[in-house]
């Protein structure tokens, strides 16, 4: 793909200086508070981020407000220490969970989320070797999550629980998945993500396509498709990574604050 000249008639020089300069403007420590990410970020312990991050990002759909709160009250039920937690908590323990909810995640989701997680951390040390293990054959990104979410789900559940971890091979945007992976896998100077996953380039990253940043990206032009599907995902991200071959997914900062907060 070569990178157009222009995009709704703006010239794609000012598009992208643009872009980099709403991705400076909210990429920053006062991000943090209001945002789901500040939930792992009360976490020091690599495991304890990764875990209350997955889960977090499960449950970040709806007002900002609900979501940091529900994240909350499962980590708290989970003594603020979740990798400990979900390895060795046993059933009386995990009842804790059954009058949980936040929008359509009840305890049962909750529940077998904890019983995904222990069958993974029981044969690797880091959802990311899961991840790598997907994309061997093919280096993608996509296929990885793939491969997460078909061990995830490899023990006996309930066919509602699937709902809660999209299925990018089936078409699926997957925007909180990629949210959660921008937050292990970026690292620059600026403090809001992790980067602690250092296996996963993050040139190969997607971007976390939702109403508000894809709204942004069809009014800049710089998405095509109307809906807010893995195509539309790939579409987004490959214009992206014409922006900064190295770190496509920054935009996101841009994308989500000019929808969000500005209501571009």
């Amino acid at each position: 793909m070569s990178l157009k000249l222009s995009y709704n008639g703006v010239p794609t020089t000012e598009i992208k200086a643009f872009l980099e300069e709403k991705y400076l403007q909210y990429n920053n420590p006062s991000f943090i508070e209001c945002d789901p990410i500040s939930i792992p970020h009360s976490f020091s312990i690599l495991h304890d981020r990764e875990i209350s991050g997955f889960l977090t990002a499960a449950i970040a759909w709806g007002r900002r407000d609900l979501i940091l709160r529900s994240s909350r009250l499962m980590l708290e039920l989970m003594d603020n220490s979740p990798y400990e937690f979900i390895m060795t908590a046993d059933e009386d323990e995990l009842l804790r969970f059954s009058r949980f909810v936040h929008r359509t995640f009840n305890g049962t989701d909750c529940t077998y989320f904890i019983r995904g997680l222990r069958h993974i951390y029981s044969s690797f040390n880091s959802m990311e070797d899961v991840i790598i293990q997907g994309m061997k054959t093919t280096g993608s990104v996509k296929d990885g999550l793939t491969y997460l979410r078909l061990l995830f789900f490899s023990l006996p559940h309930a066919r509602r629980n699937e709902k809660h971890f999209a299925d990018v091979s089936g078409g699926s945007a997957g925007k909180r998945l990629n949210m959660f992976l921008r937050w292990m896998v970026r690292k620059d100077n600026y403090g809001v993500d992790f980067g602690i996953w250092k296996k996963i380039d993050p040139a190969m990253l997607y971007i976390p396509l939702d109403l508000h940043s894809g709204n942004t990206a069809r009014k800049l032009g710089l998405l095509t498709r109307k809906m807010n599907d893995w195509k539309a995902v790939e579409e987004l991200t490959e214009i992206l990574r014409e922006f900064d071959p190295a770190d496509p997914v920054k935009y996101d900062f841009a994308l989500f604050g000019l929808g969000v907060n500005e209501k571009f």
